[in-house]
This record gives structure tokens, sequence and C-alpha cells, in this order.
């Protein structure tokens, strides 16, 4: 059964203060995931040593990966990638929007991989949205337009995932549901299992921010996020993962 993961790696910096690529790739390792979604990665940046941290990671894990750089400053570069052990191709990478009159938001982006999984091709989206609630609403808004999740490319089935900065209260959160399914959620609205899984903060994790949301065919079977010493110590947040199969729409 296939395993999908969406982790914000914090640029591999954990709660303790140690940057630590080692500890994300090991984190991800003890998961086992065949697709792994991560936010945060910082590539050639001074602050954490010019690692290429999404080339380290996959090289450490012997998966092939796809980088987009949300933010560009010269030769520094930070943002989101997703790997894979599995057969892919890069569909799409771009900005989101932003608001421009507000100084000091980061900018954001998203990545489309198409990945074989048993004879299927999956569509994957990565992202990682803004703060602001009305810039994450421009941001979803472009997500569902026909650039991604409208595009007639990101067809069933298919998963948008990453870590939304926001929880199921927020506008943003019902604009996805209202396309997607939420996969930690069962088709009356309640929990698959006993509760839902918060990854943030990764200590004491209370937030329910990272999502996986999928299309009709995937049947998603377990959804959790670890929470041994390693995972809350290695990132701000916890992994969030989830084993599912395609099946009929």
């Amino acid at each position: 059964m296939p395993r999908i993961m969406t982790y914000n790696v914090h640029s591999c910096r954990g709660v303790d203060g140690k940057l630590d690529v080692g500890r994300i790739a090991a984190v991800i390792a003890q998961c086992r995931p065949d697709i792994v979604a991560l936010q945060e990665l910082d590539v050639g940046r001074k602050r954490t040593g010019t690692v290429d941290q999404a080339h380290d990671i996959a090289t450490r894990l012997g998966m092939s990966f796809h980088f987009h750089a949300a933010v560009k400053v010269e030769e520094e570069e930070y943002g989101d990638a997703i790997l894979t052990t599995l057969p892919e191709r890069l569909v799409r990478s771009g900005p989101l929007p932003t608001l421009p009159r507000m100084r000091g938001l980061e900018s954001r982006g998203a990545l489309w991989v198409a990945v074989e999984v048993d004879g299927v091709e999956l569509q994957v989206i990565n992202t990682h949205l803004g703060l602001v609630p009305l810039e994450q609403r421009r941001q979803v808004a472009c997500l569902l337009g026909e650039d991604w999740a409208g595009n007639a490319g990101f067809k069933d089935p298919a998963i948008l995932l990453g870590d939304f900065n926001a929880n199921t209260r927020y506008a943003v959160y019902r604009q996805l549901c209202s396309r997607l399914h939420d996969a930690q959620v069962g088709l009356r609205g309640r929990p698959r299992w006993r509760k839902t899984v918060a990854t943030f903060p990764s200590r004491a994790p209370v937030l329910r921010i990272d999502h996986m949301f999928v299309s009709p065919s995937i049947v998603v079977e377990d959804v959790h996020a670890p929470g041994g010493p390693l995972c809350r110590s290695a990132s701000d947040h916890l992994p969030l993962v989830a084993d599912f199969h395609i099946g009929k729409a």
C-alpha cells in the first residue's frame, strides 16, 4: 500500500536549535513513505551552511526529487520539494499570489509532480500558504484555478497537500473542501478515526494546519503523525503520514 507524507522541516533546524539535515532524513526514513512533500527547505543559504537541503535529503534517502524556490535572493533559495522512490515527472512549479501593498510577506509557491502508483498516474501538488487570511484566500483561489487543481491535467487520482497555515475554521479550508476531500474526515464530516491528527507545534501538537486533500478515488486507510523523540525534536512540525490506495471514483 503506498504511503505519502507532508512535512514542514523548518530549514532542518530543530526545536533544540540544532541544524541537522541528517536528522530530518532519519525522520523520513523512519516513516518509510513512497512520496514526500517537504516545505521550508534551504538551498545554498548562508544561514544553513550553503547546503542544498533538498538534494542532500533526497540523496540520503535514495529518492528522486523536484524543488521549487519560492524565495530567491542572489544564490540563496528557499522553498518546497517533492521526493519519491516511484517513477515521476514534473508537471509545473510556480509562485502563488501575495498582497503587494503589505510589506514583509514571504513569497509562496506550489509544485506539481505526477507520480506513477500501481500503474496509475497520481497527481500531487505540494504547497505552503502564507499567514495572512486574505493572502491565503487569494493563494487558494489560484491553487483551485486553471493553472493548478482546476487544470484538466489535475485529474483523479490526485492529492493536494502541504502546510496551509490554516485550521478547519478558516475560510480557505472550506474552499479546499468544496473541491477535494480532507483525508482525515469521513463522509459525514466526522473524523475517520477517534480524532483528527494535529502536527504543530511538534513538542505538544494542538493545531491541525498540515493537510492532505484527496480526489474521489483515493481511499485513505490511515493517517497519523509519528511522535517519538526524534520527530518531536527535528522540526517545529510533526510529519503527517497517510496510507492509501487508489480505488474507483
